[in-house]
């Protein structure tokens, strides 16, 4: 039943709909990491969905996910808080021919949908920008069918002590960053609302600081700021939770991607 539904908009909105029209005419690249289709063919064969099944891509952005995932089910309703970013994903499954994909506007926080409405409900690399996952987790079980699975992919938080850190130099490439969750706050999503968990996994997802800069279009200024961190870590200075690397004359660092699969019981 759905916990004393009262409309809601995210806090950050405007600042979630700045950072993803600015990222809306690139978020596909394949220079960037962000889509890599092995990764998104690696969840499909984790989820393995049934020809039949509904989805749900919460807060789906260009829906590089339900694009992948829409040849393999019946429907893919896509839905975003930002028009550009649904603009472009309907732009790219219409030059792919994906004839069953809905794209819909709106919020994680309060999805404009009934109750046990999809097999599927899945998020990507999402929920470090809501500003209450608590709510917009409750709302994706609340429209999952009794035995329906959540898939729930997103970036691991730094170890401590060095998460704050990382959180803050997220926030500087990307206003409309929040926070990322460790592997047990994930677990507790799930636990909490009574999902048994099928599956997890965890992938380490190299990424090139300059292309990860570019994605957002950091202002120089900020860039700058950024590569100074990331240069005094390398010189043995103060951590920025990153653990960057030197690679052929480029800045890199690790991003750990959960796979988290967790099924509502019946």
């Amino acid at each position: 039943s759905k916990k004393g539904h009262c409309p809601m908009t995210p806090e950050n909105l405007s600042l979630i709909n700045q950072s993803f029209s600015i990222q809306a005419s690139n978020f596909d690249s394949p220079t960037l990491q962000f889509s890599k289709a092995d990764y998104l063919n690696h969840v499909l064969e984790a989820v393995s969905p049934a020809k039949s099944d509904l989805v749900l891509e919460v807060a789906a952005g260009t829906a590089a996910c339900g694009r992948t995932f829409s040849p393999a089910v019946k429907t893919v309703v896509c839905l975003d808080a930002t028009l550009p970013m649904l603009e472009a994903g309907k732009a790219a499954a219409d030059k792919s021919g994906l004839t069953n994909l809905i794209f819909e506007k709106g919020f994680a926080e309060d999805l404009p949908f009934l109750s046990r409405s999809f097999d599927l409900v899945m998020s990507r690399l999402a929920f470090h920008h809501f500003s209450a996952p608590v709510k917009a987790f409750e709302e994706m079980v609340r429209v999952l069918k009794p035995e329906g699975r959540l898939i729930m992919i997103d970036m691991e938080a730094s170890p401590e002590p060095d998460r704050a850190a990382r959180d803050e130099i997220e926030r500087m490439r990307d206003p409309s960053h929040v926070s990322n969750l460790t592997k047990d706050d994930m677990e507790m999503l799930f636990e909490s609302e009574g999902l048994s968990i099928e599956h997890s996994d965890t992938v380490r997802i190299e990424q090139h600081l300059e292309s990860w800069m570019g994605l957002t279009r950091t202002p120089p200024e900020t860039e700058k700021a950024i590569r100074g961190r990331m240069e005094a870590e390398l010189s043995g200075g103060p951590k920025t939770g990153f653990a960057p690397y030197r690679k052929e004359d480029e800045i890199c660092f690790e991003q750990r991607w959960v796979l988290t699969i967790g099924r509502k019981s019946a």
